[in-house]
């Protein structure tokens, strides 16, 4: 299967609609009338022009190669529609586990930075625990 995360060709921009259906035939091997069945079947949404002709991206190229590499191994279209789905979940979730990922560590510098700080003034905010080896803080922001 081919990687949807890089351009074939390293493109400047691999959602630039740019390559007509006969070009992208060409570059996936497929018929043209096979392009259209697969926008049918939606599995995959090329540009359009303002006049309605479709413009395929790299990004579509490489989708169009890695239905055909799934089709070609024998797996029916819906089954290439199942996997398509669950490698944009997997990838969605892995956009996800780094941006929370990037917190907890915003979090963690952001407590280290406190335990570091000189102590405030009594009253103003409470003193926060050094955490015993093995023991958890669960840190939370009271609702506005």
């Amino acid at each position: 299967m081919t990687s949807r995360k890089q351009p074939f060709f390293g493109a400047p921009d691999p959602d630039s609609a740019v390559f007509v259906i006969s070009v992208a035939a060409e570059l996936t091997g497929l018929h043209p009338q096979t392009l259209r069945t697969y926008e049918r079947l939606g599995l995959i949404t090329p540009g359009r022009t303002g006049g309605g002709g479709r413009r395929y991206s790299p990004r579509d190229i490489d989708l169009l190669r890695e239905i055909s590499e799934l089709t070609s191994a024998g797996i029916g279209i819906e089954g290439v529609r199942r996997i398509l789905e669950l490698e944009n979940r997997v990838t969605a979730l892995a956009a996800r586990n780094e941006e929370l990922q990037a917190e907890l560590e915003a979090t963690r510098e952001a407590l280290r930075q406190a335990y570091a700080a000189p102590p405030r003034t009594p009253g103003k905010l409470p003193a926060v625990p050094q955490p015993q080896p093995g023991q958890q803080i669960v840190v939370w922001r009271r609702g506005r």
